[in-house]
């Protein structure tokens, strides 16, 4: 990351643990009048069109933290431009930043979200907010800057990858071994039985296979399925989606990576079932309400076409 010491030096003082009173400074934003110091005074605007990149950590009335830029793969940003209006508070302290400032404020959720505040949090409830700027970026470097993050991040995933495709395998084998299962494993970390073998040409990617399917997490809890009855039984049923077999062309990534190795083993008129880790699912952001983070799942599918 460039400037990794102003950065560091922005951390220390988010946390709070550097005080420097000689340095404090307060202001007052016209517009609703929020009250914020400075716990170090930075010097250096940015010209308009370039990027601000800043921290941003935001706390309860409790100190418990809410939101934050710190863990995430790339910062807070913001394009300078002087005649950009400013429509409140929060604005006017946004769009004075310079590189080097140390904020720290707190007002109201509604004063710092507006009408749009968290559903977790009291109209009236005070927010904590530490506001770090640390560098200047042209849209160039920008542009360079979330490159090298984003790839820096998937490398960070991968291997996180490798090691949840080894835990959650262990998970995966219990619950086979618990409900009779008797599984085989890919390369790539995949456990499917093969229930009815089926019968045809070997699949080929970009075969256009036609999918039943139920799915399940593996505590049980249904999530979706192509079958009506089922939906109906388990009081999920949507009158507004058709109940029939899935469309796939197989190997093409248009499904999670379980699905997409997994039908390739099956024919037409296959039954089996997927016990799929999460990196060959849906990974560490889940799919929906149901699906969370880090899921192992489940999947009964059944082949009632092949279309090459």
């Amino acid at each position: 990351m460039k400037n990794k010491s102003s950065l560091l030096a922005v951390l220390v003082l988010l946390t709070g643990s550097l005080v420097l009173s000689s340095c404090k400074k307060t202001k007052v934003t016209e517009k609703d009048g929020i009250e914020y110091t400075y716990i170090k005074e930075g010097s250096e605007k940015p010209a308009n069109g370039d990027f601000l990149m800043y921290h941003l950590v935001i706390m309860n009335s409790k100190d418990s933290v809410i939101y934050t830029t710190i863990d995430q793969p790339v910062p807070g940003y913001l394009m300078a431009n002087d005649s950009m209006p400013t429509n409140n508070g929060m604005d006017e302290i946004f769009m004075s930043l310079r590189k080097g400032d140390s904020i720290h404020f707190e007002s109201t959720a509604k004063t710092i979200f507006g009408d749009n505040y968290p559903p977790f949090l009291e109209e009236n409830e005070t927010v904590k907010i530490r506001l770090g700027a640390f560098d200047i970026m042209s849209e160039q470097a920008l542009m360079d800057f979330f490159t090298k993050a984003n790839e820096a991040e998937a490398a960070k995933r991968a291997e996180r990858a490798k090691v949840l495709i080894v835990e959650e395998g262990k998970t995966i084998e219990e619950y086979a071994k618990e409900n009779g299962l008797d599984v085989q494993k890919t390369e790539n970390g995949l456990y499917y039985v093969i229930q009815e073998e089926g019968t045809g040409e070997a699949i080929t990617p970009g075969t256009t296979m036609y999918v039943n399917y139920a799915g399940y997490l593996i505590d049980g809890t249904l999530f979706d399925t192509s079958y009506e009855q089922l939906a109906k039984d388990n009081n999920m049923y949507n009158p507004q989606r058709p109940y029939e077999p899935l469309p796939v062309n197989v190997g093409m990534g248009q499904v999670i990576p379980g699905w997409d190795e997994g039908l390739m083993l099956l024919k037409k008129g296959s039954k089996a079932k997927f016990l799929i880790p999460s990196p060959l699912a849906y990974g560490e952001n889940g799919a929906g309400a149901l699906i969370g983070p880090n899921s192992i799942l489940v999947f009964d599918v059944e082949v009632t076409d092949v279309q090459k």
